[in-house]
């Protein structure tokens, strides 16, 4: 769903790492996903729980009513507790009992905070979010809600993230973007309401088929394109885009979300103030975020689509290590292994317009959407692409040889160092002579005329 993070795809921002998983993470000691002071005991949180444990028939009413006698006992020593730990310790409900009543409690709770929609369901829990899936009273329609936890309530740098955002989402109106509906706040709780897109994500179709066949990748990195064309032309880039942020329909219409790293590419104040910092995904950022540099543009969104293209077609991200910083660097030196040594049943076209989105030098990749859109039609239809071209590097193409083959390369003077013992410039040499040796007969004949 919009805005979820991943396992093995976290998001940086603001000098920390942040998990993107399910089950939360930290960001400066922060439990991502924790329920803050709700789940102390004798709270109402406390009731609920017990109530909906006793309704499944899980729980005797009166189990409960000694769990919460003790409790308050426990309160009364200054030894607090929660009623979930009171019935895991005493054995009375199993871990998945508790969690699924928990998680019908947490919609009732969100029920309550949203005015004029109801909760069905949590869709799942990011770094910064939890988002629930809602049924719109007013308009009978289905709908996400993303809810920033209360524990970042308080925090107006989250806020300010959370609303910009909903801003930034609501300014773009393109079928290939999440659209935004409404943000507010209710109860203290600050809300943002989208499309709800019904079907999965890039990133879990290369996980059930390893890969995504060409024409089907080409289709899907179109529309992300055409999806990132509307943006920067309305003066926003991405900043985050990844197969985890590309929604697909059950249709197989491609939907680019999660616009929390969104800036407006003219907000130079903004810009300077998170210069020399990294904000994106470290397997999908661009050199030019790892560097943290003021001037980040629409470039970046399409080094941050090649890398998802590559992931697709291959079956593997561009870049692998053990941590982050190291993939990072790998980003900003090493070479790319080209994807058609990786998967050789990708087309030339192809692979030539995934190292053109994978340049490391922002000149040398495509200057806007608009000409990767070209490349790609030219592409689909048999035809060579326009604005992709090769860049013949002897020392890249060595270096990515090399790191496939695991061997390393031995360059090899026999009999002596000087240039003069190489066979190439011996020939090169030798030609040159003969040409001149030609042109001096050619005039000679023409005097003696």
């Amino acid at each position: 769903m919009p805005g979820m993070g991943a396992p093995g795809s976290s998001s940086i921002g603001s000098g920390d790492s942040t998990a993107g998983g399910t089950n939360g993470g930290t960001v400066g000691g922060t439990v991502l996903g924790s329920s803050g002071d709700s789940s102390r005991s004798g709270s109402g949180f406390d009731t609920t729980l017990g109530k909906l444990l006793v309704d499944r028939g899980g729980v005797q009413q009166s189990d409960i009513e000694d769990c919460m006698r003790e409790l308050a006992h426990r309160a009364q020593l200054s030894r607090p507790s929660t009623l979930q730990e009171l019935l895991l310790e005493r054995s009375l409900a199993s871990p998945e009992q508790i969690h699924a009543a928990r998680a019908e409690t947490e919609i009732h709770r969100a029920s309550e905070r949203i005015p004029g929609y109801q909760i069905l369901r949590k869709l799942g829990q990011g770094a910064m979010a939890q988002v629930y899936l809602a049924r719109q009273k007013s308009l009978d329609r289905l709908v996400a809600i993303k809810v920033l936890p209360s524990g970042y309530t308080e925090n107006p740098n989250f806020i300010a993230r959370f609303q910009k955002e909903g801003r930034a989402a609501a300014s773009l109106s393109h079928n290939n973007i999440v659209a935004a509906y409404e943000i507010g706040v209710a109860h203290g709780r600050h809300f943002f309401v989208m499309e709800y897109v019904d079907g999965d994500t890039v990133y879990d179709r290369i996980a059930a088929r390893k890969r995504i066949p060409e024409r089907e990748a080409l289709e899907i990195i179109r529309q992300v394109a055409s999806a990132l064309e509307h943006a920067h032309d309305r003066g926003f880039v991405h900043r985050d885009v990844k197969p985890r942020n590309i929604m697909m329909t059950r249709t197989g219409v491609a939907k680019l979300a999660d616009l929390g790293l969104a800036r407006a590419i003219g907000d130079r104040e903004l810009a300077e103030s998170e210069a020399g910092r990294a904000y994106g995904t470290p397997f999908y950022i661009s050199p030019e975020q790892i560097q943290g540099k003021v001037d980040i543009g629409p470039p970046a969104d399409i080094y941050g689509l090649g890398a998802t293209f590559y992931h697709m077609v291959t079956g593997k991200v561009p870049y692998e290590a053990k941590s982050q910083s190291e993939v990072m660097q790998k980003h900003l030196r090493q070479p790319l292994v080209p994807p058609d040594h990786v998967n050789p049943q990708i087309s030339a076209g192809t692979a030539l317009i995934i190292e053109t989105m994978l340049a490391k030098d922002v000149r040398d990749r495509y200057r806007n959407a608009r000409d990767l859109i070209k490349d790609i039609d030219l592409v689909l239809a048999g035809r060579d692409p326009e604005f992709a071209k090769p860049a013949v590097d002897i020392a890249a193409i060595a270096t990515a040889v090399q790191a496939t083959a695991g061997e390393p390369l031995e360059v090899v003077r026999k009999d002596s160092d000087s240039p003069f013992a190489n066979p190439m410039v011996l020939t090169l040499i030798a030609l040159l002579s003969a040409s001149v040796i030609g042109n001096v007969v050619l005039i000679g004949l023409l005097l003696s005329r």
